[in-house]
């Protein structure tokens, strides 16, 4: 089979999720293989499956906007729109740090405030 892709796609294993649908349907995949281009994937229905959608990739904590090249016997191949990424959803920890470093920030602005005025 003829190789049409423009850039190297690497070996990979990773686990991702669809969403379609205006992110109202979402399935399970295997990345199988990557590139900054494109990506190959295993999907259970790949029927369900046309146009633009969100691919992501919560072990490189990407996600992109892609679209279906081709599709058969459970696996397609996505193009990627946009090269660029976007970070996925940020883990609870980080939700958790995030919240406590805008509470000690009102807490300092409040400070700052209170010494302004007695100057």
């Amino acid at each position: 089979m003829l190789d049409r892709r423009s850039t190297f796609r690497s070996r990979v294993y990773y686990g991702g999720s669809v969403a379609f649908n205006e992110r109202r349907s979402k399935l399970d995949c295997t990345i199988r293989n990557y590139s900054d281009r494109g990506a190959l994937v295993d999907l259970g229905n790949v029927d369900l499956l046309a146009g633009e959608f969100d691919l992501t990739i919560p072990h490189k904590g990407l996600a992109f906007r892609a679209r279906l090249i081709w599709r058969r016997s459970g696996r397609a191949g996505f193009a990627f729109r946009d090269h660029r990424s976007v970070p996925t959803q940020m883990t609870l920890n980080w939700a958790l740090r995030v919240r406590a470093m805008e509470r000690a920030n009102k807490a300092l602005t409040r400070r700052v405030e209170q010494l302004s005025c007695e100057r």
